[in-house]
């Protein structure tokens, strides 16, 4: 076995459970306290803990077991939630998450003792709440031992009269010194033992067993006058790697469903999770499926949970409901196992080149056919593009990933900014099963967190600011995500106090941005925070006030080919609304040609092509108009923008583009007509072009620039608002 390769698996897998254990640390603070949610993150430091063990990774190991045992407290709810049991569960998380990256990234010295020294106080912490436990729940005093009874007890006694113990002993139990056989015979002088039952599911192929491993557990029904600690403590030398579980006589339902929801994930009858738990004999499996054949035979089909319950009177609701929640789960577990595989993220991308190649070499075979006028080529290159085109787009959906995952990132931002600056805040997500490209949400994440924590810093009002405006005391913040003309469309809103434009402007004059009585928009006032080192904050503290976050938000959706824009009213809030591209790999697109030089636009924007001629096209001043249908629609000369040279033709062309609601017409020399686009990103000598937001390789072999539709519609509408605004 490849040891890196696995150890990697585990460092992705530990992430993925501890992003599980983080949302639910979360939820449960919030006070949704459902069984589900608490043994989704037991089930989480658990699997954790045991595959650290399969590595030798004991740091880990040892801190999650008491992670572990808090939390088995808090399932069987000898200990209840409270803020502080929460805040320390949650520090327990995030060390966590810092001991497997401390394996990624082989950390100094000096960062590896302040961890070991962080556990050390966690630990702590945690033993205090345990200790507060004992203290709550004291254990009445173990009373004297009788002697064994010696009489067979019926099957009656057993499950309604006796301790059960359920044993998974650790595989290296037998390496460590510990005997399985000497715990239960030690157990024999405590009591006696009524029944015992030997597992041996987890036993391999013969030609893979290992005969210093133990594979075997035992169910056993035991009967004394001890009580649980007792118990335990017969046990205590192996409790850190098995699973022990101990029910007490008549033990209450909830305890049997726990139990059942811990069972190994194999493909179990209802009746055999029933007998496993302990809840129901074998004899009363017996006779309950002995009643179900009786039924077939009278051709009356009636489910075993049913005849548990209503015929033999042995086994109660809840429990049947548990199992057959257990048996949905293993199969729900073996169905993704099935659909599911983890693929490497570079040959993902590997692939995605290649298909790229592969949409250029097609364009050029066409292109060939096309010349040679031979109709058999020309129809079986058709039918190659086809075929390409639907391999692109299925590749590209393998990179599509569900926006959900980067959203829930911020429940943990929101929660620790609102305590540090004493706001409530409730985070509100909609849209979360939007996908977009993995590529685009990677660098997605950090405009974000700069954008959720401006708003809870600068935009919601303390609870006292929002009581005199008349506002609830907990404020809101959403993140939102949709598609919309090809595009995918992420909204970070609040309710605060919205932009104070006055504020702005004043700073925009002070810091020399703009001039005195320089005539602004609103939309351009807005825009102003984007600028480099700016920021309306009074003083400089760790969470804002140095002017970097809206200046990095700009330039890294910029870079993206996205745009940002910002809508606020005073006193009702902020909404930013960032617009990206679903893809960066390969889009559909439209080429146009001005001269000599070639332009893909792409297809999703295009809205429609009108011819253009000379008196349809009105001047006035440096400004141009199409009255297109009633609408005044303007227009970007693309030969004066790019300074083409040469003479234009007598007829041009518009194309019709739409990006954010706002239209407008570019005028070019000629319409080519569709094609697949490979995005091909400029280089940094290019980075400050405007309109260019990436080049392609044609058929022929020619570079074409791809257009930047989002920034060319923004600056032609400034500019009429800007225009308009001053003639007004």
């Amino acid at each position: 076995m490849n040891y890196d390769s696995a150890l990697d698996t585990y460092i992705n897998e530990a992430n993925e459970l501890l992003t599980e254990m983080e949302e639910g640390l979360l939820q449960m603070e919030q006070g949704e306290n459902k069984p589900e949610n608490l043994n989704s993150i037991f089930r989480a430091a658990h699997t954790i803990k045991g595959s650290a063990g399969l590595f030798g990774l004991e740091g880990i190991v040892s801190f999650t077991h008491g992670v572990e045992s808090l939390l088995d407290g808090l399932r069987a709810g000898e200990l209840l939630t409270s803020a502080d049991l929460n805040a320390a569960l949650l520090e327990c998380h995030d060390h966590l998450k810092a001991l497997v990256g401390q394996i990624e990234n082989q950390g100094s010295p000096e960062e590896q003792d302040s961890l070991k020294l962080r556990g050390e106080t966690l630990t702590a912490r945690l033993k205090a709440f345990g200790a507060k436990v004992q203290e709550k729940s004291p254990l009445p005093p173990t009373p004297p031992q009788v002697p064994a009874q010696q009489t067979s007890p019926s099957e009656g006694e057993v499950s309604n009269g006796a301790w059960h113990l359920s044993l998974r002993f650790g595989r290296n139990s037998l390496k460590d010194g510990m005997d399985p056989l000497s715990f239960i015979r030690y157990l024999s002088t405590l009591g006696q033992i009524l029944q015992i039952q030997t597992l041996d599911d987890g036993l391999p192929a013969l030609e893979a067993l290992d005969p210093e491993n133990c594979y075997l557990g035992f169910e056993i029904a035991f009967q004394g006058e001890v009580d649980k600690q007792t118990l335990e403590e017969v046990f205590g030398f192996v409790r850190a790697d098995s699973q022990i579980h101990i029910l007490p006589p008549r033990s209450r339902i909830s305890e049997y469903t726990k139990l059942i929801e811990e069972l190994p994930e194999e493909n179990l009858r209802l009746g055999e999770i029933l007998v496993r738990c302990g809840s129901l004999t074998r004899r009363e499996l017996e006779e309950a499926l002995q009643i179900q054949t009786e039924k077939q035979a009278q051709s009356i089909n009636s489910p075993l949970g049913d005849i548990l319950v209503a015929e033999t009177g042995v086994s109660l609701q809840p429990l049947v409901d548990a199992a057959l929640g257990k048996q949905a789960q293993v199969q729900e577990n073996k169905s993704k196992e099935a659909h599911l595989i983890r693929v490497d993220a570079e040959k993902l991308d590997l692939l995605i080149n290649l298909i790229g190649e592969l949409v250029i070499a097609g364009a050029g075979a066409s292109l060939r056919a096309q010349n040679t006028r031979d109709a058999d080529l020309i129809e079986s290159v058709s039918t190659l593009a086809d075929l390409v085109e639907e391999a692109r787009d299925a590749a590209l959906k393998l990179r599509m990933v569900q926006i959900g995952a980067t959203f829930n990132k911020f429940q943990r931002v929101v929660r620790d900014m609102s305590k540090e600056l004493g706001k409530e805040i409730d985070l509100v997500i909609t849209g979360a099963e939007t996908e977009l490209d993995k590529t685009v949400v990677e660098k997605i994440g950090d405009p974000l967190m700069h954008l959720v924590r401006n708003a809870i810093d600068h935009g919601v009002e303390s609870a006292s600011q929002r009581q005199k405006s008349g506002k609830p005391s907990k404020g809101t913040l959403k993140l939102n995500a949709y598609h919309d003309s090809g595009s995918i469309v992420i909204e970070v809103s609040d309710d605060g106090a919205g932009l104070n434009r006055g504020k702005i402007l004043k700073k925009a004059i002070a810091q020399g941005l703009v001039q005195e009585g320089q005539n602004l928009s609103e939309t351009e006032i807005n825009h102003l925070i984007f600028a480099p080192g700016f920021s309306t904050a009074e003083a400089v503290t760790n969470l804002s006030g140095r002017g970097v976050g809206m200046d990095v938000v700009k330039r890294n959706i910029s870079a993206l080919r996205g745009t940002v824009d910002l809508e606020s009213l005073p006193g009702q809030g902020t909404t930013c609304r960032i617009r990206l591209p679903l893809t960066l790999a390969i889009i559909d697109g439209f080429q146009v040609a001005v001269g000599d030089f070639s332009y893909v636009i792409p297809l999703e924007m295009v809205q429609e092509c009108v011819e253009l001629s000379e008196a349809k096209n009105r001047l006035q001043g440096n400004r141009q108009y199409l009255n297109l249908r009633g609408l005044v629609l303007p227009t970007i000369q693309l030969r004066d923008l790019f300074q083409v040279k040469g003479t234009p033709p007598r007829r041009a062309s518009v194309v019709v583009v739409q990006s954010g609601g706002n239209k407008a017409g570019l005028v070019v020399d000629r319409l080519v007509g569709e094609l697949q686009t490979v995005i091909k990103p400029l280089g940094r000598l290019f980075t400050q072009v405007q309109g260019i937001g990436g080049s392609t390789i044609l058929g022929n072999g020619e570079v074409a620039l791809i257009l930047d539709i989002p920034g060319l519609v923004q600056k032609v509408t400034s500019t009429e608002n800007r225009s308009l605004q001053a003639a007004v």
